[in-house]
């Protein structure tokens, strides 16, 4: 029903533009955009192509780079990949990596078996083959391919988007902790306590617990001096903290990772603290979101 809350010209808007943590689509074709907007309205596939007249003058927006090292390549790039990846190789966080400098990370072959056989949520694109993958390949760089006569020579630097600084098993590649709670004394700036904020799973599985882990979304304190925060994208954690110490006084664990920040309110003189949880930022996990209230003891 989004229609019935939002107008076509918005809906259209958000798909091109992006809108909050929706990431933008601006190379999608009115085809396509037209046919998302009649199954949005009908809840079916589109019978036909043709577009709907409200949106037959919507133009698609240009794409703003220069004009690419190898035309070839561009298109199959166009075609294939743009739409996860974005226009520029700069990928759509957190689902869709960057592609910039994808032939330093990776081997041609490990590439050519991606493309042709898919990985995860990357399905195969096995009709990419001969002419048309050795020019996708040139387009991003991979390999030693040469360019063909007339192109333009590629740029040397280019912005490579924010990588994570990871090791070979996707962990961060420096000491833990990997993630803080802090608490600072506004008066003085210095910090009163310090603690590991989450852990993975996996590690603490293995007796690697309190590693820290990345984290989204900050904390709220009550007038008793209990602070309660989710953030933490793997464990799933509500904790609850003593403000005076950092000491853990509860927690438990959430359908999704708690990555907002709490709110407290009070019904019939029982008070309570709610919390949204969402996978989006762990798109390895099952994908869902919940809102889950607790009451405080009296």
């Amino acid at each position: 029903d989004v229609l019935k809350r939002l107008s076509v010209q918005q809906v259209t808007d958000n798909v091109k533009k992006g809108n909050g943590r929706m990431p933008s689509f601006p190379n999608i074709d009115d085809t396509r955009l037209n046919a998302l907007v009649d199954y949005l309205r009908t809840g079916a596939p589109a019978a036909s192509a043709d577009a709907p007249k409200e949106l037959a003058s919507l133009p698609v927006q240009a794409m703003t780079a220069q004009a690419p090292a190898d035309k070839a390549g561009a298109q199959v790039y166009a075609d294939h990949c743009a739409l996860c990846h974005g226009d520029h190789m700069e990928g759509i966080a957190p689902a869709f990596p960057m592609l910039v400098a994808v032939g330093s990370r990776l081997t041609k072959a490990q590439i050519v078996d991606m493309i042709q056989n898919g990985k995860n949520q990357m399905p195969p694109a096995p009709d990419v083959q001969g002419p048309d993958l050795e020019a996708l390949l040139r387009f991003m760089q991979v390999g030693d391919q040469p360019q063909t006569p007339g192109d333009e020579p590629v740029d040397r630097y280019t912005f490579t988007g924010y990588r994570k600084f990871l090791d070979p098993d996707g962990y961060p590649a420096i000491a833990p902790p990997w993630g803080t709670l802090n608490a600072i004394d506004l008066k003085t700036g210095r910090y009163l306590w310090k603690i590991p904020l989450g852990e993975f799973p996996e590690l603490a599985a293995k007796g690697m617990k309190n590693t820290g882990t990345e984290n989204y979304g900050g904390p709220i304190v009550t007038a008793g001096g209990v602070l309660f925060i989710g953030a933490t994208i793997y464990d799933h954690k509500f904790r609850a903290f003593d403000t005076r110490d950092g000491k853990l006084l509860w927690e438990t664990e959430l359908p999704f990772s708690g990555v907002a920040t709490p709110a407290t309110y009070m019904i019939d003189g029982r008070q309570y603290v709610v919390i949204g949880s969402s996978s989006a930022r762990d798109p390895k996990k099952q994908q869902g979101g919940a809102y889950v209230a607790f009451a405080l003891p009296n």
